[in-house]
């Protein structure tokens, strides 16, 4: 009985916190700036975001959003990870290609069955996607390289290595694109259906359920959080931040590259020198987990929430000759906004101890 007189109570709650959420401002707030850009333009609005809405989840554009969900969820929940203590991994783009290229040589020299093969290459690439961004850990570590400028740094020479396989040891012969020979028969992740989502959207998934899991339910978890909330307390406290730094990294780097793994056993079945890091899903990725603080349900929702805008634009694109690039720009204001309402609520924060302060020196006198 209790439950219940307390459940409508704890729902309004929730309900409320998610209304006052900043994220939630800066999306309406995109919506409204978008809005008002295709005004200027002489474009419909309501068809525009019409356009997007049925692209991005009307029968004929749901597989791709899951599609592309699944590079962006991926990434934004590798990237959340160290975030949520403070930690900021910007090499996500050499560790999801270094995932990619490790599947791919796992999957053409494996002696073993196809099924074992494609969980071969996907542990390859966690493992090689794990070790280098653990790298970056180490250069702070050890070199005192801040891990902002080594995990970006180690991002270049690990996209050319991975370039030189697909160009040169591991290339088709006889094309002329630089990719590497398509996998053989069998090695692939199963698709659902006739549709291009394969079973890497369900490992997705469950990387992101690790990760709620572990940050609301574990030990672990409340010290990354409290980590990230002040570093000085949690050092008090007795964690051991160079070691925390190393574990987080690795299991960052962990799942931008069986990300990488998974698009190599999706089609085309190969290393295409670029292909992954074209579409620019690490950064998108990146602004998710910006945008939700790395919480992990606001991550995924925030990535799911960029993989429709990014479907659901060339939708508006060829029903409405509104340019596709408009999604971009929301995404951009989306972090404008939210940007300035954190630096807001931050200089309020700081200002309101001192005026209490201040108020006490005055009555004193």
């Amino acid at each position: 009985m209790a439950v219940e007189t307390q459940s409508p109570g704890t729902l309004g709650a929730l309900g409320a916190r998610v209304l006052r959420a900043p994220a939630l401002h800066s999306v309406v707030a995109a919506v409204l700036v978008g809005a008002l850009f295709l005004i200027g333009t002489g474009a419909d609005p309501i068809g525009a975001y019409g356009s997007v809405v049925s692209g991005a989840l009307g029968p004929d554009g749901i597989g791709s959003t899951l599609t592309t969900g699944t590079s962006i969820i991926g990434l934004a929940v590798a990237l959340a990870i160290p975030m949520r203590a403070g930690l900021l991994n910007l090499g996500g783009d050499g560790q999801l290609v270094l995932g990619g290229i490790a599947a791919a040589a796992t999957g053409l020299y494996s002696p073993l069955p196809a099924p074992l093969t494609v969980v071969a290459a996907l542990l390859a690439g966690m493992a090689a996607g794990g070790a280098y961004a653990a790298l970056a850990a180490v250069c702070q570590n050890r070199f005192g390289v801040p891990l902002l400028v080594s995990s970006l740094l180690l991002g270049y020479p690990a996209m050319s290595f991975a370039s030189y396989l697909a160009r040169f040891p591991l290339k088709e012969e006889g094309s002329s694109l630089p990719q590497t020979r398509r996998l053989p028969d069998g090695v692939e992740l199963p698709a659902f259906g006739a549709s291009t989502v394969t079973v890497g959207l369900v490992l997705v998934a469950v990387a992101a359920a690790v990760y709620l899991f572990t940050d609301a339910r574990t030990a672990a978890g409340y010290e990354i959080r409290m980590t990230g909330l002040n570093p000085r307390f949690a050092a008090y406290a007795g964690v051991d931040r160079t070691k925390l730094t190393l574990r987080l990294m690795a299991l960052s780097g962990a799942v931008a590259g069986l990300v990488g793994a998974i698009g190599v056993l999706s089609f085309p079945y190969r290393f295409i020198d670029g292909s992954l890091t074209a579409a620019g899903h690490t950064w998108t990725g990146l602004t998710a987990a910006l945008l939700a603080a790395a919480a992990p349900i606001g991550t995924a929702l925030a990535a799911l929430f960029f993989a429709a805008l990014e479907v659901g634009g060339l939708a508006m694109e060829r029903t409405t000759e509104v340019p596709r690039e408009l999604t971009q720009v929301l995404q951009a204001v989306v972090i404008v906004f939210l940007a300035a309402r954190l630096n807001l609520t931050w200089r309020r924060a700081r200002k309101k101890p001192t005026d209490t302060h201040d108020a006490k020196e005055v009555s004193v006198r």
